[in-house]
């Protein structure tokens, strides 16, 4: 029974990981011009709008763009527990 039940768990915790590494629980967020969907090709560029922020994640970009130019801006979300528009930019 204890060997039924680690393999469970492993197969739990693997499939947890996996997930969780491949980004697809940030699918929601949206790739503006430049494109960088994986945590690893970003970082914070800036906040956007008002807080909280009342639109979607493309309303969001569009602010990002209005605020920023395409090179460094790549993608946008809002996010957090106040909801802020957060850009982001290449690494």
């Amino acid at each position: 029974m204890a060997k039924n039940l680690n393999t469970i768990s492993f197969a739990v915790l693997l499939f947890v990981l996996v997930i969780a590494s491949t980004g697809i629980l940030n699918s929601e967020a949206v790739d503006c011009p430049g494109g960088c969907s994986l945590a690893s090709q970003r970082t914070f560029l800036d906040e956007c709008g008002a807080v909280p922020f009342t639109g979607t994640d493309a309303e969001c970009c569009t602010c990002c763009k209005g605020k920023w130019l395409s090179p460094p801006l790549c993608w946008a979300v809002v996010e957090g527990t106040e909801k802020h528009c957060h850009c982001y930019r290449h690494v």
